[in-house]
C-alpha cells in the first residue's frame, strides 16, 4: 500500500528526511515514535502528498506520487483521512458540520458547501452514527468550542472515519490529553481503523502506548528510521530511548 524507496526530504539546507526505505501493507497499523524533529510528522507529510521528496520515490499502490497532479492528486488524498495535532476542527460550527468536512476532497466546494448549509436526513444518519461509534452521540448539533478537548478528539476520529478513508495518518493525537483519555483514544483509533480494514499510521511520543496497541513500532531520529520491528523486540529499548 505504501513504499518508499530511499526518499530524502530537504527544506532548504535541512534535511528532515534521509533515505528512507519503508513498506507499509495494506490495513496494517503502524506507530511512529521519537522526540520532536525526528521526522515522524515528515514522513507523514509524504504519505498523503503534502509534500514532495527531494528525492527517491513514494508509492500509494502502484502510484508515484511524485508524478500525480490537480485531479489524480485530490483522488488519491481523498481517501488519506488525517488527524493533525491540533485537530483541525472549525471552532464556530456544530460537530454535524465538522465531520461532513471529512468529505471536501471528494465533494469539491460546492458539494461541501451544500452539505453545510443543507445537510440531508441520509447524512445526517451516517454522521449519527459515526459519534455513537465514538460514544458521543448527543454531540450531534453541539458546537465544537463547547466540547471538551477529548471530545474534540473524538470528533476528529468520527471525522476522518466520515471520509471512508484506505489510510489514516495520526499524528500526535494523544499529546495535549492525561494518560488514562490517551490510553482510551488511542485504544478507540486502532479498533475502529481495524474494523474498516483502513491502514493506520500513527505518530506517538509514549512509548508504552505504542508497545501496548502496536504490533509494528517504528523509531526514528534525526529524519533517519533506526528502529522496525515488534514492541517485544529487545533490541528496542536499546535502539530508541524516549526523550521526555
Amino acid at each position: 500500500m505504501i513504499t518508499f524507496r530511499s526518499a530524502d526530504l530537504r527544506y532548504g539546507e535541512h534535511p528532515a528526511l534521509v533515505n528512507i526505505n519503508l513498506s507499509i501493507s495494506s490495513g496494517e497499523q503502524v506507530c511512529l515514535i521519537g522526540p520532536s524533529g525526528a521526522g515522524k510528522s515528515s514522513l507523514m507529510g509524504l504519505i498523503n502528498g503534502r509534500v514532495t521528496a527531494s528525492n527517491g520515490q513514494v508509492f500509494l499502490a502502484d502510484q508515484d506520487l511524485a508524478h500525480l497532479s490537480g485531479k489524480a492528486l485530490r483522488q488519491a488524498r481523498s481517501r488519506i483521512a488525517w488527524v493533525p495535532q491540533d485537530l483541525g476542527l472549525v471552532p464556530n460550527i456544530r460537530t454535524n458540520q465538522n465531520i461532513a468536512c471529512g468529505r471536501a476532497a471528494s465533494k469539491g466546494f460546492w458539494g461541501l458547501l451544500r452539505s453545510l448549509l443543507a445537510m440531508s436526513e441520509q447524512e445526517t444518519e451516517d454522521i449519527h452514527s459515526l459519534l455513537t461509534r465514538v460514544g458521543i452521540a448527543e454531540k450531534l448539533y453541539e458546537r465544537v468550542d463547547h466540547l471538551s478537548g477529548g471530545q474534540q478528539q473524538r470528533v476528529a476520529i468520527a471525522r476522518a472515519l466520515y471520509q471512508q478513508p484506505h489510510i489514516i495518518l495520526a499524528d500526535e493525537p494523544v499529546s495535549a490529553v492525561d494518560p488514562e483519555r490517551a490510553r482510551s483514544l488511542v485504544e478507540l483509533l486502532t479498533t475502529v481503523s481495524k474494523e474498516e480494514k483502513a491502514t493506520l499510521v500513527m505518530s506517538l511520543h509514549d512509548l508504552s502506548l505504542a508497545k501496548r496497541y502496536f504490533d509494528r513500532i517504528i523509531g526514528m531520529r534525526e529524519g533517519r528510521i533506526i528502529f522496525d520491528g515488534s514492541p517485544d523486540d529487545d533490541g528496542l529499548e536499546t535502539l530508541y530511548r524516549l526523550d521526555s
